[in-house]
């Protein structure tokens, strides 16, 4: 709102908006890493993929995902504001850090993972409570970003830190140094419980039951989603603005091999390789794409580029501080990573650019959708609308056709193929058109209009009507066999008129406009009797109908005077 307030319906300002968010969130990203860890290149580092990542564009240049970037801003400005509390703690510092989380909350109800990534800072890189090997604290930031140090510790005979045990500390000790924590994050935990209640209740209208989404399924969607927003991080292509749902069709390999994948690395990451930086971002990922894996269904995707905006800082976070630690030994070691580090962001900033161009207009970001996946009928479908508003209607009228055959039970490609035939002229197959979206969804305002103005077009230029059996009396639809019927009327086709009111009241006998019509056509053939009939059907259905008194009466009147 305030957006159009100050520039009006001009986009580049728009994009400019979100652009300055990004900037700040990649900014405060780096200064708080750095400030909790104080290792200036591995905190540069994930923020430089963060800005970079091509995953993260769809987040920037789509305008009404605003949300996404102003959201991000209040969770940087949350843990900021909690690591300056955590360094002296008061009140006021508190109640900044909770009041910053309200917002960012109200800006999107994704920050409901963010108590959960509070308490794993405060395990690392914050330190707040003791390594659960028992082991003596020591930041693994400044061990693994200060390799330096320890060798000219090691030159003078000083003794080095004693690498963790891998022994689990007595449970009722890592209890008692989880308690404090917990209680304060509990209000938190509180807003965000609300927020998952307001956001249920909110989405409860656009959220799929459980009869179209078995939970098998989701969970099998959700298993792979998150090994395929792995694959996409290190290899960002065949990126889309929309991936067609698919998780009743996945292979059992491919759920089995995902949930395997991802169990092996929970294991290697918090029990084995016991590397705190590891914990931290594998959990950091795993647990912030929950409110968005598809285990609450909302929407027709099966997932999106825009819901690893925050997700994958975890990631960057262990590719920032795991391979200065495994190359720490190779001589050269920081000309080699600057070189690599160097590399990949240069790389990354390629396929940035190549997808930000995607989105220059409609046609190139869906038309980019349907070349990089399969059965994409909303692709499809929304390339369709794209092509007809520029008036490249026979490229429209392809990509509805498949969209029809992906999906032949959606009601609006058939609509859309019906304006484009009467754009054309073929007005026969336009009623076709129009009539079959009415049978899929009776309710379709938008096709009853076109079918009407069709159907109106046709008795105007002369043309023969379809025949009940042909088209609508089969679809099954009782407004558009009244509309036909009308048309026929109007045209002076009598007995045309009689047999498409029939089928309409066969279909929905409480059709008041189409008693009325019946019993007009009934009257103009002399067959008084049966009009009367339906006339007063139609005001018993509808008392208010002026229309229909009015024809009673002449009915009657003429009856009585053929006596």
């Amino acid at each position: 709102m305030l957006d159009v307030q100050l520039f009006g319906l001009k986009p580049g300002w728009h994009h400019l908006v979100n652009v300055f968010f990004h900037i700040i969130n990649t900014v405060l990203l780096f200064l708080i890493f750095n400030r909790m860890t104080r290792a200036l290149w591995p905190s540069a580092f994930v923020a430089a993929l963060f800005a970079l990542h091509p995953l993260h564009v769809e987040s920037v240049a789509w305008v009404a995902e605003r949300k996404d970037v102003l959201s991000t801003f209040f969770w940087m400005l949350t843990m900021g504001a909690y690591v300056f509390y955590v360094e002296k703690p008061d009140t006021k510092k508190y109640l900044l850090t909770l009041g910053f989380f309200a917002l960012g909350l109200m800006a999107k109800p994704m920050l409901v993972t963010l108590p959960f990534v509070l308490l794993l800072l405060d395990y690392w890189p914050l330190e707040r409570l003791e390594s659960l090997t028992g082991t003596e604290k020591k930041s693994a930031v400044h061990d693994t970003g200060d390799a330096k140090k320890r060798k000219k510790k090691s030159r003078k005979g000083e003794a080095e830190e004693t690498p963790p045990s891998g022994k689990p500390a007595n449970f009722k000790n890592t209890w008692s140094m989880l308690q404090p924590l917990l209680r304060e994050k509990a209000p938190f935990f509180f807003l965000s419980a609300i927020s998952c209640v307001i956001t249920v209740h909110a989405q409860q209208q656009i959220v799929k039951p459980l009869e179209l989404y078995p939970f098998p399924t989701r969970l099998a969607n959700a298993l792979v989603s998150y090994v395929t927003y792995l694959l996409k991080m290190f290899y960002p292509v065949h990126l889309a603005v929309f991936y067609p749902y698919t998780g009743d069709k996945l292979a059992f390999w491919q759920v089995a091999g995902a949930a395997l994948l991802l169990a092996a690395v929970t294991i290697l990451s918090i029990w084995i390789l016991q590397k705190p930086y590891l914990k931290l971002g594998w959990l950091w990922y795993l647990g912030t794409l929950v409110p968005v894996i598809g285990l609450v269904q909302v929407g027709l995707q099966a997932m999106a580029d825009r819901y690893t905006y925050v997700p994958l800082i975890g990631i960057f976070i262990i590719i920032a501080w795991g391979i200065p630690e495994l190359v720490h030994s190779l001589s050269h070691r920081k000309k080699l990573m600057a070189a690599a580090g160097g590399m990949v962001l240069l790389i990354l900033s390629t396929f940035t650019y190549a997808q930000i161009s995607r989105w220059k207009n409609d046609v190139t970001l869906f038309q980019h959708a349907v070349e990089v996946t399969r059965d994409n009928y909303w692709a499809h479908y929304n390339l369709g609308l794209s092509l007809a508003k520029g008036g490249d209607y026979d490229r429209a009228f392809d990509q509805f056709r498949e969209t029809i055959r992906i999906k032949p039970n959606e009601p609006d490609p058939y609509n859309n193929i019906g304006i484009i035939l009467a754009k054309r002229g073929e007005l026969t197959g336009a009623v076709n058109q129009f009539s079959e979206a009415l049978r899929l969804d009776p309710n379709n305002q938008e096709a009853r209009v076109n079918l009407r103005i069709a159907l109106s077009r046709m008795a105007r230029k002369g043309e023969k009507l379809p025949v009940p059996d042909e088209t609508s009396a089969r679809s099954g639809d009782a407004e558009s066999n009244y509309l036909q019927g009308s048309a026929a009327a109007k045209k002076g086709n009598l007995e045309e008129a009689v047999s498409y009111f029939a089928a309409a009241l066969r279909i929905d006998h409480r059709h008041f406009r189409a008693h009325n019509d019946m019993g007009v056509a009934l009257a103009q053939k002399g067959r008084l009797d049966e009009a009367i009939t339906h006339f007063r059907e139609a005001l018993r259905i509808n008392p208010n109908y002026k229309d229909a008194s009015y024809n009673l009466k002449v009915a009657v009147d003429q009856k009585k005077r053929s006596r």
